[in-house]
């Protein structure tokens, strides 16, 4: 264990005084920030280009109760269809053509642009039509103040969501808020694990081609120093997670309290079972779910602790398949194909996390939590919405269980490719290699 945590200093040591660790650590926080308030600075001063989009109503009730919306500006013509696009204006965006009998058939409707058309486009013309349609159909039955008993009995729905914990309690919860975690941690995990796995395999290739590893096994035990590679590096990354996490608390603690301080109290008091008129200012229950979401210390320290304990778990796994990885080549463009059956499962794993976040509890979701190869991602995907303990702890003890026969079988590769020169190993070689006897 000595000459492990001398190597793993060692590998701690070297990456953290590099330049680029602390330019990265600094940098890579403001960076996501920065560009999220690039991001809605530019959704806020953005000008949506007006479309000008010509009606044909040949049915006389839809076209004079059509109203501009957003950028949609539309105009009615008594020009036939043909005469329209005889010659294009330039200012013209589309052509909608409503037919004769649409109160019959709604689907007598069809939309011709000279741009590429969107769905956002398509579904708010469709809705607008809808509800003059609905209207009319009203219309025909003579009820008498029609337009007023419409007003009266629009009554928009707003939804608290609260899950009933085991204990009996209950606590609101946002699944926006949910999405956005499980997507964000996830796709982080995926990242990170590929990112810090590279480094590793790329030390050993660098220092397999320096004749370094020659000098070092003649001291220490390959499984020794792949493992302690794996460690220093593993240290440098949860320091630089630890950091990113201060920072993101912190600022977002700040930005909180600064911009949504009186959310924050009116969510609190919600909490505790105030009523929301009761409350110090007006929130509707998809603001309130979500700033006690947020602001829940639990909910908080299950979903860092989570990532902290699933990243470094898959990073120690796939870290210990890169290393034997770096150690059966001599440059890294012979890793191509090697890597390949490792990246798989991650990929796997990126593509089953959206459905994760459909469907936490599915069975799909659920086995693909438990395998120790994709639970790192698909886990951190179900986290947000709440796993049962022991599926958590059950997903935890298979992936670290799994980590120790990876390590001792990437071990066994990795003390007799660290001496291979000259030769593209295939992975059927490689599996031979496991089984010798050293």
């Amino acid at each position: 264990m000595s000459k492990i945590s001398i190597i793993a200093g060692r590998e701690f040591n070297e990456r953290v005084r590099k330049k680029s660790f602390i330019i990265t650590t600094i940098l890579m926080p403001v960076f996501f920030v920065g560009l999220i308030v690039v991001m809605a600075l530019m959704m806020n001063f953005q000008q949506e280009e007006e479309k000008q989009i010509t009606v044909l109503d040949k049915s006389g009730m839809v076209a004079p109760k059509l109203q501009n919306s957003g950028d949609l500006i539309f105009s009615t013509s008594e020009s036939s269809f043909e005469e329209l696009t005889a010659e294009k204006q330039d200012d013209l965006y589309g052509i909608l053509v409503i037919g004769e009998n649409v109160i019959e058939n709604p689907k007598n409707v069809q939309f011709y642009t000279y741009e590429s058309s969107t769905i956002n486009i398509e579904k708010s013309i469709t809705d607008q039509i809808e509800n003059i349609l609905e209207e009319e159909k009203l219309k025909s039955y003579n009820i008498e103040n029609l337009p007023q008993i419409l007003a009266e009995i629009e009554t928009p729905v707003s939804m608290q969501v609260s899950q009933i914990t085991e204990t009996g309690e209950t606590k609101a919860v946002s699944n926006m808020v949910n999405i956005a975690i499980a997507y964000l941690f996830g796709l982080m995990i995926y990242m990170v694990v590929f990112l810090y796995g590279n480094m590793v395999m790329q030390g050993v290739i660098e220092e397999k081609s320096n004749k370094v590893l020659e000098v070092m096994v003649s001291s220490v035990k390959p499984f020794q120093l792949m493992m302690g590679k794996i460690l220093g590096i593993a240290a440098v990354a949860v320091l630089q997670f630890v950091i990113w996490v201060v920072f993101i608390v912190g600022v977002g603690g700040a930005l909180m309290n600064v911009f949504a301080g009186d959310m924050i109290e009116a969510a609190a008091a919600m909490q505790s079972g105030m009523p929301m008129d009761m409350t110090n200012m007006a929130m509707d229950a998809d603001m309130a779910s979500v700033i006690n979401t947020i602001t829940d210390p639990g909910y908080l320290i299950r979903i860092f602790g989570g990532f902290l304990i699933f990243f470094i778990g898959g990073y120690l796994l796939y870290s210990a398949m890169f290393a034997a990885v770096g150690s059966a080549v001599d440059n890294e463009k012979d890793t191509q194909n090697l890597q390949l059956p490792i990246s798989i499962p991650l990929i796997l794993a990126l593509v089953v996390m959206v459905n994760a976040m459909q469907d936490p509890n599915g069975q799909l979701a659920f086995w693909f939590s438990m395998i120790p190869f994709t639970s790192p991602v698909v886990m951190m995907a179900r986290l947000p919405y709440g796993v049962p303990d022991w599926q958590l702890w059950l997903s935890i003890v298979l992936l670290f269980i799994t980590f120790v026969g990876m390590v001792w079988l990437a071990g066994k590769i990795y003390r007799v490719g660290i001496f291979m020169y000259g030769k593209k190993p295939t992975l059927k070689e490689l599996i031979k290699w496991s089984r010798y006897k050293v």
